[in-house]
């Protein structure tokens, strides 16, 4: 920047939330020796970290004990009681973990120098942000706020849960009812019903997953049936009301089911809501997304989006720790030459691997794979640095 540029604005990046694109993008910006300040009113590390893909991994993998516990008799372990599911250690663990992992995201920011401010930002003009009375005024905007449950209207929509409360429930639903189609919908009633609960799952389709292979479909529907999870294809919910005993849930087929949560995985939508977007006439897509070029600039060139503001696939790909994992890649050709794991399922992550060594494949095709998030195997094509040469 030039110094009348710097002398011309308070900040040259201000991005609006601190989610994994808008930190990425404040840290990439800090280390060029961008003057970048972020503007979060929730959580730090965004809907992954704090109730997405983070805490539903660790109830799934609470949920995964219950067969285990089941097989350990033929491995010849012999408990000295029926396990018991205890709901508010799960929760409060999970708490105590994501606000470490909030506390990381803090780490990362301070360290690269760029400043947080608490409150949520509303864009004034192509140049200038308000926060909690405060006003900044910044060469770029990057809107990067990510997306927020939607729940379709109907009498009693608002008895429902959405991902933003289900991980924190004050006492465990033994009656859970999930509304949606989609892997996120899929993935709860799978989660609940491993946890203990007698678990519903409506759709208005004829099978979920809709855009998925037919027969991981059908598969996937005939396990969870297998497991116990009560699916309703071709109906929806008519209305909720609620009663002393529970929740009372009319669907359109005319039966009543009567459960203590329901949970309205539904989709997500842009949380542009007070942002300042419509008035500065920033164009839209129909589906209420952000439109942007591929330099990532709105309408407005000041005005940057990127995540799931834009649309597109929402996933976070981001690095997990707690193992050993080791590329080795041939300086002169990039090839993929060797590979070392430690750690839980290597052989399982390490047959594929070996497949990609096999072929001859370089580093730059692994960087250019998505990883499948959160899991280990995803280390693998995250990697950045090299370690040594």
């Amino acid at each position: 920047m030039s110094e009348n540029t710097q002398s011309r604005y308070d900040w040259d990046l201000f991005v609006i939330g601190a989610g994994s694109g808008g930190v990425r993008a404040a840290r990439t910006a800090a280390a060029t020796g961008a003057r970048v300040a972020v503007a979060e009113d929730r959580y730090l590390g965004g809907t992954c970290v704090n109730v997405g893909c983070v805490p539903k991994k660790l109830y799934s993998y609470a949920a995964h004990f219950h067969d285990a516990f089941e097989d350990a008799g033929g491995f010849g372990w012999q408990l000295s009681e029926v396990p018991r599911f205890d709901w508010a250690t799960l929760r409060d663990n999970k708490i105590g973990e994501i606000k470490r992992l909030n506390g990381i995201y803090g780490r990362l920011l301070e360290d690269a120098g760029v400043r947080l401010i608490q409150g949520r930002a509303r864009i004034i003009d192509p140049h200038t942000v308000e926060v909690a009375g405060e006003t900044y005024s910044a060469e770029r905007i990057l809107v990067a706020v990510g997306g927020w449950p939607w729940v379709p209207e109907f009498p009693g929509s608002e008895l429902t849960l959405t991902s933003n409360e289900v991980f924190d429930l004050d006492t465990f639903p033994t009656r859970f009812l999930v509304l949606g189609g989609g892997y996120i919908a899929v993935e709860f009633a799978s989660i609940f019903n491993g946890l203990g609960s007698q678990t519903h799952l409506i759709y208005r389709g004829d099978l979920f997953l809709r855009g998925f292979d037919q027969q991981v479909r059908e598969f996937t529907r005939d396990q969870m049936a297998a497991k116990g999870v009560n699916l309703h294809f071709e109906t929806n919910i008519e209305r909720i009301d609620q009663r002393k005993s529970g929740l009372a849930v009319t669907l359109t087929s005319g039966e009543v089911l009567e459960v203590d949560a329901v949970l309205a995985a539904t989709g997500r939508r842009p949380h542009l809501e007070g942002l300042g977007l419509d008035a500065l006439g920033i164009d839209l897509a129909d589906s209420g997304h952000v439109k942007v070029n591929d330099r990532f600039e709105t309408s407005l060139p000041s005005i940057l989006a990127l995540g799931d503001v834009t649309g597109g696939p929402e996933l976070t790909p981001v690095a997990l720790a707690r193992c050993l994992m080791k590329l080795v890649v041939d300086d002169a050709s990039d090839v993929v030459v060797g590979a070392h794991m430690v750690g839980e399922e290597a052989g399982e992550v390490m047959q594929g691997i070996a497949i990609v060594v096999r072929a001859g494949l370089t580093k730059a095709d692994f960087d250019a794979t998505v990883g499948i998030h959160p899991t280990g195997a995803e280390e693998f094509v995250t990697l950045r640095t090299p370690s040594r040469r």
